[in-house]
């Protein structure tokens, strides 16, 4: 049974891999793998159904967490780009001097992805480049920078990334020791290869003339910078919130959206029904990306059923007997995930080591986030900001690939090194 379940975990994923020559969403596959390998085990292990039935609803009852974690993360994003929020800091920068303006991008990149996630960072990012560089090659390499530096900057905060939202909210890293860790090391993962781009880019940006008087207009929006200053406090509230009540990370969440839901219905209260409607909470759930939560849950259904068959244990002690060292071990997973997408291999990573031997806050848990979180990056297709960016920019695997990827191994090893090195000065065990 066990080498079905592989099979079809295998076979999926490669429907996954391959979306886009297959004309097929991943989501799809996702939930297919997810759905079929619970069926197979209970249909070829009939006499021990209570128990899959009930390892089933366990599971479910952890990926829901998550899953409305991302939820209400996703409706607070919208309420506040429904509000013209994010051009408050879109419409300030005005230089033209390429290699200033490659560091702004990137800092600010860094810090937005930590408080939002890297998904939205590099929507959001994308969507200024396109005002700021018009050259399309020149931007293209600004848009390998915002990639990763949306992915280092959601790294090293629990809500930044959805690999260390998952270490999170499953017990394996705390809040404040996971954004003192992994800060360096993120920020230098960055840093590394945006000194190189830097070296690479001269003079200024081709600009066509861009009306910013109009622009600030625009953002003026009813309610728009409390919108903006309310959402990104709710979202560092959540936090906050799992310290003081010791509650799920998805309940702060949920409370802090509620919050912004019943300010944002006030701001418009003398509005129409119809005049508010494009800035309601009910409107930004409407445009949240479902499949992208659809496709978490049947991801994490498959690697549910990995670890209820043993699969999984039996992986962790071959890694352990092949590789052996830990730190290797999480670096081969960051690579990896440059390869498969970081959610599941974190999620099966997540399974093959127990929490009685693996406590909270442990190297592994650290390095693991921090090197799943950055090593997407090595790939277009390794991250989410990666996927969405090249749908954006339709940026080519072979350009990304020869262009950038060097500099985010590059950044990525530098990144893991700084890590090994301060670790003892950190260390919790």
């Amino acid at each position: 049974m066990e080498l079905i379940l592989i099979a079809i975990f295998i076979l999926g994923y490669a429907a996954i891999a391959f979306e886009h020559p297959l004309k097929i969403n991943k989501t799809a596959p996702a939930l297919l793998i997810g759905a079929l390998m619970w069926a197979i085990w209970a249909l070829v292990d009939p006499h021990n159904i209570d128990h899959i039935s009930s390892e089933l609803n366990l599971e479910l009852a952890s990926i829901a967490q998550i899953l409305f974690f991302l939820l209400g993360a996703m409706t607070i994003v919208e309420l506040i780009d429904a509000h013209q929020g994010f051009k408050i800091i879109t419409n300030r920068i005005t230089t033209k001097n390429a290699r200033k303006l490659l560091w702004i991008v990137s800092i600010i990149t860094f810090f937005l992805s930590a408080v939002l996630d890297n998904l939205t960072t590099a929507i959001v990012m994308v969507s200024l480049l396109r005002k700021l560089v018009h050259d399309k090659e020149q931007r293209l390499f600004f848009a390998g920078m915002v990639v990763i530096a949306a992915n280092a900057g959601g790294a090293w905060s629990p809500i930044g990334d959805v690999t260390t939202t998952m270490l999170w909210i499953g017990g394996q890293i705390s809040s404040v020791n996971i954004m003192k860790t992994l800060f360096l090391p993120s920020l230098v993962c960055m840093i590394v290869p945006l000194i190189v781009v830097g070296f690479r880019l001269k003079g200024e940006v081709k600009r066509d003339a861009y009306d910013y008087t109009k622009a600030e207009k625009e953002e003026k929006v009813k309610g728009s910078l409390l919108i903006l200053i309310m959402g990104i406090g709710a979202l560092l509230f959540v936090p906050v919130f799992k310290t003081v009540t010791h509650l799920p990370p998805y309940l702060g969440m949920l409370f802090g959206l509620s919050v912004l839901w019943v300010v944002s219905e006030l701001i418009h209260i003398d509005m129409s029904e119809e005049e508010k409607k494009p800035y309601s909470a009910i409107h930004a759930i409407s445009k949240i990306d479902v499949p992208s939560v659809l496709f978490f849950l049947g991801i994490l259904l498959g690697i549910a059923s990995l670890q209820g068959t043993g699969v999984l244990a039996e992986l962790a002690a071959w890694m352990d007997r092949t590789i052996g060292n830990q730190d290797l071990i999480a670096l081969s997973i960051g690579l990896l995930s440059a390869v498969i997408d970081n959610v599941p291999i974190v999620a099966a990573t997540i399974k093959m080591y127990p929490l009685a031997d693996f406590p909270l806050d442990s190297k592994i848990w650290e390095f693991i986030a921090y090197a799943a979180g950055t090593g997407g990056s090595c790939l277009i297709i390794g991250s989410a900001a990666g996927v969405a960016v090249m749908g954006m920019e339709k940026i080519d695997f072979i350009w990304y690939l020869k262009k950038i990827s060097w500099l985010a191994l590059l950044g990525y090893i530098a990144g893991a090194l700084v890590y090994m090195a301060i670790y003892p000065v950190f260390a919790v065990h």
